[in-house]
């Protein structure tokens, strides 16, 4: 049976045979995850509306602490150059999580700013911080709620040893393995109800985590900044929800289990252990937006106002809030995407233009706009770089993509690409990170780096367009 599980506990001292126990007790605990914060502390405008803000979260957070909820996070809550705030502050968001957060998962730009700073980062927090398969983290952690033993683990996704190379102190280990080990860990020592992963891995991996390793419950996912409803990954008995990034929601879930069994085993067969049994019988969540409904924890929101005001004064970073264009009305994403992918294809007078759909992770309000806000929405100081393919080159990488669909590794493509000439060539503008990580195993011609970058470039349009 699904989620059936054999826990063993230390039974009361002088117990010598059996006792009548408590049968089919049905248990519920409300577990909460962020992820993917990147040191976005002021909320900001989406599609959706303004939504996001530290103290708003904190404020949700700890209400639903006091009502018995176990909050985690999926990391990756620093993000070097952009916002600035991280530049400036650093960590210091970590240890307002204190009382707040019963895990963390390490994420990937949690070492942006190098070891010895990771180490006095974790130094301030009262909460474990995870990853099963990177040298110097705990990779488990069992809690107690209302009856229920909840054990979480985190893993390091494989491209954790490319992403965080700057850092040597940092080993890893294959991720998979390491969370085989973790869930046994958790349900043979652990003797855990429910097994949960906190994240840190894209999507299409966590999937993939899910039909591979039998026994995690619940995956709350992270890295790939997906906003994903509660859903049961097909083909397994595991279930995925996903907040999307910088507070913009938080992911809610209320887990229900039923003891199918307890008894205790005479000394003569068990040594005066008692046994129990218990099954998962529902999950239930739903994505929390962090908008203006959630009350402020006041004392946080002071902090940010003052820590804010202290950033646009700082002469090292105040041209970041300077106004460098405006737009008559809001650019979405999809909109904003659509810009880059364009200007990228005319400045390196290219045929065809591919980016991943990751790297613009935000909108633009209309009204004035300043550097910080562009950087916020395009976060990654991309490289525009441009080589001429064959069509069936070309065609490798536009069927490559096909199979990138749905994860953050999926590009968008401006051109005309639905019906290439066989006997042409092409030429074609990307980002560097395309062709030498995301798709480097197909992005075959010899590449011409043209020292410009696509932030750069799309913000040239906005002093020269103020329109979208």
């Amino acid at each position: 049976m699904r989620g059936v599980l054999l826990l063993v506990l230390l039974a009361a001292s002088g117990a010598t045979g059996s006792q009548p126990v408590e049968v089919g007790r049905r248990s519920s605990v409300t577990l909460l995850h962020i992820s993917d914060y990147h040191s976005h502390a002021l909320p900001f405008y989406t599609d959706e509306g303004e939504r996001g803000g530290i103290a708003r979260a904190i404020g949700f957070l700890r209400e639903q602490k006091r009502n018995g909820a176990l909050v985690f996070s999926g990391g990756d809550t620093i993000n070097k150059g952009s916002p600035a705030w991280s530049d400036k502050y650093g960590c210091a968001e970590w240890a307002w999580f204190n009382g707040v957060l019963d895990a963390m998962a390490f994420g990937n730009h949690d070492a942006d700013y190098g070891f010895a700073t990771l180490q006095e980062c974790r130094a301030t927090t009262r909460y474990p911080i995870l990853s099963a398969n990177t040298s110097g983290f705990r990779g488990t952690h069992v809690l107690r709620r209302r009856g229920v033993r909840i054990g979480v683990f985190a893993v390091a996704g494989d491209d954790f040893p490319q992403l965080v190379k700057d850092v040597p102190q940092l080993k890893f280990t294959d991720p998979i393995e390491a969370a085989r080990a973790a869930v046994k860990d958790l349900r043979e020592r652990g003797q855990v109800d429910v097994v949960v992963m906190i994240g840190h891995q894209h999507a299409e991996d966590d999937y993939a985590l899910a039909k591979t390793v039998p026994g995690i419950d619940l995956i709350f996912g992270s890295h790939s900044h997906l906003k994903r409803e509660l859903t049961r990954i097909p083909g397994t008995d595991t279930w995925y929800i996903s907040p999307s990034q910088y507070l913009t929601y938080i992911s809610r879930v209320e887990v229900t289990i039923e003891d199918l069994e307890r008894r205790t085993l005479s000394p003569s067969n068990s040594g005066g252990l008692r046994a129990r049994r218990s099954s998962v019988l529902s999950m239930k969540g739903a994505l929390i937006p962090v908008d203006e409904k959630l009350a402020e924890d006041v004392e946080i929101a002071k902090r940010v106002s003052k820590m804010q005001n202290e950033l646009e004064q700082d002469l090292q970073y105040s041209a970041l809030f300077r106004d460098i264009g405006k737009l008559d009305t809001p650019l979405s994403m999809n909109d904003l995407a659509r810009r880059a992918l364009e200007t990228m294809r005319t400045t390196a007078r290219a045929d065809v233009a591919l980016s991943t759909t990751s790297s613009v992770r935000g909108s633009l309000a209309a009204g004035r706009v300043t550097l910080e806000e562009l950087r916020a929405a395009m976060p990654y100081d991309n490289e525009i770089v441009a080589c001429r393919m064959t069509a069936p080159q070309l065609q490798r990488v536009l069927d490559f993509n096909k199979h990138r669909q749905g994860t953050d590794a999926e590009s968008a493509v401006a051109g005309k690409v639905d019906q290439l000439d066989p006997d042409a060539s092409y030429r074609v503008a990307t980002t560097d990170y395309l062709a030498f990580v995301a798709y480097k195993e197909v992005f075959s011609c010899d590449v011409e780096r043209t020292r410009l970058r696509v932030r750069d470039e799309v913000r040239k349009t906005l002093t020269a367009s103020p329109s979208p």
